[in-house]
């Protein structure tokens, strides 16, 4: 047996992309126990994970911040005994306590995250469009190399059911034959974002089906400002800000026959309780590794311009001043792909 500390703080997203990997290694290694540790807003993705699984809130806010609370953080962890570390995020909170492991006799391993090859992928002229290698496959290369391969057998947090849905009946009706179209029309960054005036033809088009449900997924001032403005136009859409916590939303995702989703934490979420997801990418692309888990080439939406993908994360000016990648995107073809799904 072996006591196995995995390491990843932030964001959502790529925090959701660790319980493919964590999920299949505690099933396939029952003996060993393995230890999360992440920021507490996090413990709701790793809740339904087998037994062996525990998770350990860093308050990177409060106790443990700054320099003099990682020397606390690294104290409690030690008191536990660890006899590996998986660094799955490799920034500078998580190296410093990878090297006082290091330090004290303890196996580590970090993530290598292929910045070479990112870099050529989106570099302005003589982009190597290459697909690189998944999230999921690093992260499982890392316990590779420090304790025991992976087989990535994944399915969804759920297993082959749903979630409860007496835990949200609060919220929604019973879903009977209707077809369920979750929208999450917002990312952290404007390259992501597909313009919500045409995501709203989207929501329009199937607010006017009596036999489809929309609920809108998102979180933050400017979000609820457009929720509020649909849901009043389109009395049949149904706004969760402020309904559900992280554990039910991803209970009532379970219950949904398709999200549309950014390259974004909802496609992640989507993707861990094994519902097909229509994601839109602009400035980025699939061939980063971040498509979510599980989820089909064929679902994207993305146009073949030669000047994207731009960035790996989405956070850079489009230096076309256009966002030609996401404004040239016709609601018909998002319309299309969900509906041949729903379908």
């Amino acid at each position: 047996m072996a006591r196995i500390l995995v390491i990843r703080f932030s964001a959502l997203g790529d925090v959701a992309m660790t319980v493919p990997v964590i999920h299949s290694l505690a099933t396939q290694y029952p003996q060993h126990e393995i230890i999360i540790l992440s920021r507490g807003m996090m413990q709701p993705l790793f809740q339904r994970l087998p037994s062996n699984v525990r998770f350990i809130n860093a308050d990177l806010s409060g106790k443990h911040k700054g320099i003099r609370g990682l020397n606390r953080l690294y104290n409690e962890l030690k008191a536990m005994r660890f006899d590996y570390v998986a660094d799955l995020h490799n920034v500078l909170r998580s190296r410093y306590l990878r090297y006082r492991f290091l330090l004290s006799g303890v196996s580590v391993a970090a993530i290598c995250k292929g910045r070479l090859g990112k870099k050529q992928l989106i570099r302005r002229r003589h982009k190597v469009l290459v697909m690189q290698k998944t999230s999921f496959q690093r992260y499982a290369d890392v316990f590779s190399a420090l304790v025991c391969p992976v087989r990535l057998d994944f399915t969804s947090i759920y297993g082959a059911g749903k979630g409860d849905f007496s835990q949200i009946a609060s919220v929604v009706q019973p879903k009977g034959t209707d077809k369920w179209i979750g929208i999450a029309p917002f990312a952290k960054h404007r390259g992501k974002i597909y313009p919500i005036e045409l995501q709203e033809q989207v929501v329009a088009h199937f607010a006017a089906n009596p036999t489809v449900k929309v609920f809108l997924f998102g979180g933050g001032k400017e979000e609820q400002e457009v929720f509020d403005r649909w849901t009043k136009k389109y009395p049949s859409v149904t706004s969760l800000i402020g309904k559900l916590n992280l554990s039910t939303e991803l209970n009532l995702m379970s219950h949904l026959d398709v999200m549309l989703s950014m390259d974004s934490a909802n496609m992640h979420l989507a993707s861990l309780v094994g519902i097909p997801v229509v994601s839109v990418w602009g400035a980025t692309h699939p061939y980063a590794g971040f498509m979510g888990w599980k989820q089909q080439p064929d679902h994207t939406v993305q146009l073949d311009l030669s000047c994207r993908p731009c960035s790996v994360y989405g956070q850079k000016p489009c230096f076309r001043g256009d966002y030609a990648c996401l404004m040239q995107i016709t609601p018909r073809q998002v319309i299309e792909k969900i509906e041949r799904i729903i379908s």
